[in-house]
């Protein structure tokens, strides 16, 4: 790695940082992902000694062939949605900022990993790096962890840079802004109004909730104030129920199942603690939330995408950052 000269050019750099994605939607893929991903005690809070036996000896035999059949039902020509999206926003970022900023994007499990772009970063001269978790509801499992690569990361390098990180964004006007757009850009171009929106979040045992993290009340905050912004109410439910622990509620497809019982024949369905679509808003909720919907009754179902790279995104992301950069950066352009 190359180090900054006292006489070489100092950059900033943006790394955008996201969950992290099998590298191609096949078995072998889905379980080297799987085995990362679940051994983060971020994650799954039970004590390795016991959760370990139970990752090797089950999950990992049993579950890969399963989820590598969802993946495929939303892999795209570029790659795993969540990696196509993702590289997206950051390419949409890439210009504006004057040539002292350079923004790159990594995954927090599987690839390109923390430590590999940290690294470029630093090596194309970077020695002031911003990181940016893109989750806008803060949660130990996402967003502690992100940070938890980062520290292992640098805890293996001699020449460290100086790091920021942003905050998160569950209630800044800029992100209730840009969802209220994207949903009624989104729902003016549907065939049908929907009587109710959902917005579907992803879940987490609920005793992390007692343990004091804040990510149940920051997506309530976040649905609420989108509700205000929208000027009608919005729907809360959890997805993504993973083990026999008491998740938070209410859960998802129970709730789809519900807005038919209540006489709900139109939905439409957001997931704002996602940036990006990926397999729990492609294939949880777009297939098997629809499906859901439909076998109980409902006739219309919508589920609106991500922010992703659109127009609205990029620029809340650029009002984001060029906050954070105060002081690193001292003119920025966009």
């Amino acid at each position: 790695m190359r180090s900054t000269s006292p006489g070489s050019k100092r950059h900033v750099g943006v790394l955008l940082v996201n969950l992290g994605t099998p590298d191609a939607p096949t078995p072998a893929a889905v379980k080297r992902y799987l085995r990362e991903f679940l051994s983060d005690p971020r994650v799954v809070e039970i004590p390795q000694i016991v959760w370990q036996p139970i990752l090797r000896g089950i999950i990992l035999n049993t579950r890969p062939k399963k989820s590598a059949h969802a993946y495929q039902q939303v892999w795209m020509p570029d790659g795993s949605p969540l990696a196509v999206y993702t590289r997206r926003i950051a390419e949409g970022l890439a210009d504006g900022w004057g040539e002292g900023v350079i923004v790159d994007w990594a995954m927090r499990y599987g690839n390109p990993s923390i430590g590999s772009r940290i690294g470029h970063l630093m090596a194309a001269g970077c020695d002031r790096i911003l990181i940016v978790p893109l989750y806008p509801q803060y949660c130990g499992a996402t967003t502690a962890s992100v940070m938890d690569g980062v520290t292992a990361a640098l805890a293996t390098m001699r020449h460290q840079p100086t790091i920021r990180v942003t905050p998160p964004w569950h209630d800044d006007p800029a992100y209730i802004g840009a969802l209220a757009q994207s949903v009624r850009d989104q729902v003016a171009a549907l065939p049908f109004v929907p009587q109710r929106i959902l917005a579907s979040f992803h879940g987490m045992p609920e005793r992390t909730r007692a343990l004091g993290d804040p990510y149940h009340d920051q997506c309530l905050h976040t649905a609420q104030l989108l509700g205000q912004t929208l000027g009608r109410p919005v729907d809360v439910s959890f997805q993504s129920r993973f083990g026999r622990a008491k998740w938070l509620e209410p859960e998802t497809e129970s709730v789809l199942a519900g807005l038919v019982a209540d006489g709900v024949r139109d939905v439409a369905v957001l997931t704002p603690g996602f940036a990006a679509d990926c397999l729990e808003t492609l294939e949880e909720i777009g297939l098997r939330g629809k499906e859901v919907f439909l076998e109980a009754g409902g006739q219309n179902f919508a589920l609106l995408r991500c922010l992703n790279a659109d127009p609205v995104a990029i620029h809340l992301y650029r009002t984001l950052i060029r906050r954070e950069l105060a002081g690193w950066v001292d003119t920025i352009e966009g």
